[in-house]
């Protein structure tokens, strides 16, 4: 049965892949429209700032992930405009907020949503390591890749039924779903694509951060530090990111293709 349902999911994927990610190329699947994305995407962040309220923004750290968001974010629109891609930031509203939170993380929903947990910031220390961080948020919005992995999730679970059907009957679920394509829960079965996301996104955040006027090897010294993080990881098969080592070496191999639009 499982063989059946990933065949399903491959010959979905052929029969869709319909769009291109910007700069790396790649053709990818959306089985939901952008624009209930973008919907979900504002309805969850909504949300969530009612139980985690943001930083008031007199506070020196909110200006500056304020700052920086919207640097990244203008380098997105210039590069999105200049390249045919205005479609994927139609409905846009770009917002940027800090939290209080010992977590180390960030994120973007669809639709320019953008959080950065204080948690992160001892590790990314200044202006451009903030600029690593959220121009690789952005990229996984920009990239669609929220879409892509809901959509593969809702292929295995819809199965028998139509997925307009699975999400009308089944809306907790659905936003379970939702919530795990932004890096709230994971499954083995997806690992994979996952980490696929990860690198795509790495390049893509370089890219927007060198045009927004920052030096994209502060990359480098931001994942190394990152290596400290939680003590010892998992291998990377068992993992949803690249082995840092591997993804420190991708950058470092890509930086000179992302220094190519310094200025632009």
């Amino acid at each position: 049965m499982r063989t059946k349902v990933a065949f399903l999911i491959v010959l979905l994927f052929i029969i869709y892949s319909c769009s291109i990610v910007p700069i790396t190329g790649r053709k990818q699947v959306h089985l939901l429209p952008e624009s209930m994305m973008n919907s979900m995407g504002l309805t969850n962040y909504q949300d969530f700032l009612k139980k985690d309220p943001p930083v008031a923004n007199n506070d020196a750290n909110a200006n500056l992930v304020n700052k920086v968001g919207h640097n990244i974010s203008a380098a997105v629109e210039r590069y999105m405009k200049a390249n045919n891609y205005a479609d994927r930031v139609a409905g846009y509203n770009w917002e940027f907020n800090l939290i209080n939170s010992k977590e180390v993380n960030a994120w973007c929903m669809p639709g320019g949503k953008v959080v950065v947990y204080s948690g992160i910031l001892p590790y990314t220390k200044d202006e451009a390591g903030l600029a690593v961080v959220l121009g690789h948020e952005i990229a996984h919005a920009i990239a669609q890749h929220g879409n892509e992995r809901m959509s593969q999730e809702l292929a295995v679970q819809a199965v028998g039924m139509s997925i307009d059907a699975f999400m009308q009957q089944k809306p907790q679920q659905t936003r379970d779903i939702f919530m795990s394509a932004y890096g709230v829960g994971t499954q083995l079965g997806t690992l994979a694509y996952s980490r696929s996301h990860e690198s795509e996104a790495d390049k893509l955040g370089l890219v927007f951060m060198t045009m927004a006027g920052y030096d994209p090897s502060r990359a480098l010294s931001f994942w190394k530090d990152m290596k400290t993080v939680g003590g010892a990881k998992p291998p990377e098969l068992l993992s949803t990111h690249p082995s840092d080592d591997k993804r420190i070496r991708d950058i470092q191999a890509y930086l000179p293709q992302a220094r190519k639009y310094a200025g632009k």
